[in-house]
């Protein structure tokens, strides 16, 4: 590539950042020095408010107000109120998102409930490539209630519910978390209830970067993480919704006494809570909350549809400077607007590339078998930072720096 043309992407980059300008937070996350942050989709960054709520929590209520912060900081509530403001993020109404557990539990909850609602059906539909603690999770249900698993891909599970009699659900994740896939919630969940099914989402890919729109696309349950592009921090509250026409029945199949209509009477019967309290089971995790409430402050006064259209842009232009680059590695992610927020790469050796361009200050991240998966969280991101994460790609890859044995060696955590 010549310098001018090199240059032509920067001045386009600059453009670019003009027009999105209205959607930068990037001043209110705490980022590293020389650090092109591509993670943001396992972990977000960490923001200042996250930071000083958690602070706030451990130092002054937990520190001064001791028990009394249960009431004195409305941490009993928390659930619900944060639940609220992740609600207003994935098109959802007030009053059916709780926060609390991790995402397997939460999505546990789904599905057996779910199933619980559909008895005299006995199969369920999940997608085999889906992350796996949600293949786990819903053959452990099926498993439990004497239902049959079948995985389906979300793109044959429209054509494997028309007509169907004895699907009971359609559990599926709306982004593909290996290769950025968007599916469609609507077409997905409309054809589950056409067959008499129900419709549960993974939003885990999705949330706060997506119009979600679950009330507009008749989700029936959905889950989530709170640490994605949340950026709730390491393993922040996931959250729950179940749609307001299922609340009344829906069954909690791990009763706990904060799901309680009245938890401080002690009761040994287990009478179940109005509304989506009923979806809660044990103690609250308070501080983990706490960070969350205050990372969800960074979305005050942004519309997700503006997010969505920074997030498009971002990932769009990352593999336009790709092509003209001349960077020659398949691009899994679609190319249209059917994308989430990353865009996944395939290379035999994406590890050693991943680990080349971390050396470089360009965090990503790898997937098996052979997956460079770079996310874009837009409200910290540049298109900048996409011109210069597509550079340091070139330079692994064309330099051949992923052969050097020190980014061949497998950590832990991969």
């Amino acid at each position: 590539m010549t310098d001018d043309a090199l240059t032509a992407l920067g001045e386009r980059a600059r453009d670019l950042d003009a027009e999105h300008a209205a959607t930068d937070r990037r001043s209110a996350f705490v980022l590293p020095q020389g650090v092109i942050y591509l993670d943001g989709n396992s972990l977000g960054a960490m923001s200042v408010a996250a930071r000083d709520a958690a602070a706030d929590a451990v130092t002054r209520q937990w520190g001064e107000q001791l028990i009394r912060a249960w009431n004195d900081s409305a941490w009993w509530t928390a659930p619900e109120r944060v639940g609220d403001r992740v609600a207003e993020l994935i098109g959802a109404p007030l009053g059916t998102v709780v926060v609390g557990d991790s995402t397997t539990v939460s999505l546990y909850k789904a599905v057996h409930a779910a199933a619980r609602l559909r008895p005299n059906r006995r199969v369920v539909l999940t997608d085999p490539d889906s992350f796996p603690t949600d293949v786990h999770v819903t053959r452990g249900v099926c498993d439990q209630l004497g239902l049959t698993l079948e995985l389906v891909s979300p793109g044959d599970a429209v054509a494997r519910l028309e007509g169907s009699n004895d699907v009971a659900l359609a559990s599926y994740s709306q982004v593909d978390y290996r290769t950025g896939e968007l599916w469609d919630l609507a077409a997905i969940t409309t054809a589950a209830h056409d067959a008499g099914a129900l419709a549960c989402w993974d939003l885990c890919h999705s949330a706060g970067v997506v119009e979600v729109g679950l009330t507009d696309g008749g989700a029936d349950f959905a889950v989530g993480c709170g640490y994605k592009y949340l950026s709730g921090g390491p393993g922040a509250p996931a959250f729950l919704f179940v749609a307001p026409q299922h609340l009344g029945d829906f069954t909690n199949p791990i009763l706990g006494w904060n799901g309680h209509a009245t938890p401080f009477a002690m009761s040994p019967d287990h009478v179940p809570a109005d509304g989506i309290t009923r979806a809660r089971v044990g103690t609250p995790p308070v501080l983990g909350i706490a960070a969350l409430e205050g990372a969800l402050t960074a979305y005050d006064g942004l519309k997700v549809a503006d997010v969505r259209r920074r997030s498009l842009s971002l990932t769009g232009f990352f593999v336009e400077c790709l092509d003209a680059l001349g960077v020659d590695l398949p691009v899994v992610t679609p190319r249209d607007d059917a994308r989430g927020s990353q865009v996944s790469l395939r290379h035999p050796d994406a590890y050693a590339v991943v680990q080349a361009l971390i050396a470089r200050g360009v965090i990503g991240d790898f997937r098996e078998k052979d997956i460079v998966r770079l996310g874009f969280a837009p409200l910290y991101l540049s298109h900048a930072d996409a011109l210069a994460a597509a550079v340091h790609v070139r330079d692994v890859v064309v330099g051949r720096e992923f052969e050097q044995e020190q980014f061949r060696s497998r950590a832990t955590v991969t």
